[in-house]
């Protein structure tokens, strides 16, 4: 089906001829979940036993799905991507952080790339993993109501204080903030706490943004619940599918307890149409990032801007994808004048390594995805040829 998407002269224009080729490469391998699987474990050996192989992930997979190093190393790719109108969101995407220093220096990373990218309209959100300001275990034992030690209720304060220290500096600098979702067992304590953001700081307008993984069955109950015991705030919205379906299952198939995933694909994009029709219908005080690289679900939300006359370039809705996936996605809303970003992720290659071997496990999972991507860069090609001719 033809629609505003399948325009692959727009959607790979800042791409050099080699940068496509490399992408076809990519996602051939990507699309094959035997060499994903051997891939990853091959590059967690070479990590353990330091084989350098850093420069070769850094020409291929890094310089396709990151910005860069560090912040200044993207602006080459943001400068290039806003003169298409297409916004950046950098992401310092290093993970695994352990202990009260590593989570201090995380909050001041965050904090600099506040400063950073504040009056920056190529660069309107800035986004935080919750686990990167304190210990997983921690979460996990607040989001199931247990008893924390004295000790525990102290570093549990200091990780509110963390979450409150960067919202409050978006704030102050008129920085719209994400807030990434997680695994379910951790989830209850970044609701709980995203919401507490949200009655502290969007009282005007949204700057906190929480993210809601909708292939979880239970989280249009929990939007409608908390969009009616509180109606004096506006709520920032990040819709997505989710990240952690196969590991969900896994978890609850073990404990042998009632999967939080949806039972199918039909089912989740059900449930993510449904919370698309409940954002609308309360725009008054909802804000929407849409997180999806779903053709049918952004159409829909294209289909009611129109419907009830809101602007393209209303601040209140944006649509973001991830850099290096769906281009075909961002470049044509960009060029149609609508609110469109690229999540960019940076930081040391061997930091970013869990990031890119997520993101291929990811593509491997979500059926069509891979195929849909190698199709377009191929139509792609094929255009460029014929265009030399």
């Amino acid at each position: 089906m033809n629609t505003i998407f399948s325009n692959t002269k727009d959607a790979f224009s800042i791409k050099t001829d080699f940068e496509l080729l490399r992408a076809h490469f990519l996602f051939k391998i990507i699309e094959n979940n035997f060499l994903v699987k051997i891939g990853s474990s091959l590059i967690n050996l070479a990590l353990k036993f330091y084989i350098p192989i850093t420069p070769i992930i850094k020409i291929t997979v890094f310089n396709h799905f990151c910005g860069g190093i560090s912040e200044n190393d993207c602006n080459s790719v943001i400068n290039k991507m806003y003169n298409k109108n297409v916004c950046s969101v950098l992401d310092f995407s290093t993970e695994a952080f352990k202990n009260e220093t590593e989570f201090d220096k995380c909050l001041k990373k965050k904090l600099s790339i506040i400063d950073f990218i504040t009056n920056r309209t190529e660069i309107p959100f800035a986004v935080f993993k919750p686990t990167c300001l304190g210990r997983e275990g921690l979460f996990e034992k607040v989001s199931s109501n247990q008893k924390l030690d004295l000790n525990e209720e102290q570093e549990w304060k200091r990780v509110i204080n963390r979450f409150n220290e960067v919202c409050n500096k978006a704030f102050q600098n008129n920085v719209k903030i994400l807030i990434d979702a997680e695994e379910v067992s951790v989830q209850k304590a970044i609701d709980d706490l995203a919401l507490k953001m949200m009655i502290k700081f969007n009282r005007e307008k949204a700057i906190v943004y929480n993210t809601i993984q909708m292939y979880r069955w239970d989280r249009l109950d929990y939007m409608n619940n908390i969009l009616n015991n509180h109606v004096d705030i506006i709520f920032g919205f990040k819709l997505v599918r989710g990240a952690y379906m196969e590991k969900e299952r896994e978890i609850a198939n073990r404990l042998k307890i009632e999967s939080p995933i949806c039972i199918d694909k039909e089912s989740t994009d059900i449930n993510f149409n449904l919370a698309v029709d409940l954002v609308f219908k309360n725009l008054d005080r909802v804000s929407l990032v849409c997180g999806s690289h779903n053709e049918t679900s952004i159409l829909k939300i294209l289909d009611l801007m129109n419907e009830k006359n809101i602007d393209k370039n209303d601040d209140k809705i944006w649509f973001g994808q991830l850099y290096g996936m769906s281009d075909n996605i961002s470049f044509n809303l960009g060029i149609k004048g609508y609110n469109v970003f690229k999540i960019l992720p940076f930081g040391p290659v061997r930091n970013l390594i869990p990031y890119l071997i997520r993101r291929a496990e990811e593509n491997t999972s979500v059926k069509g995805q891979t195929g849909r991507e190698l199709q377009l860069i191929l139509n792609e090609r094929k255009r460029r040829k014929l265009e030399k001719i």
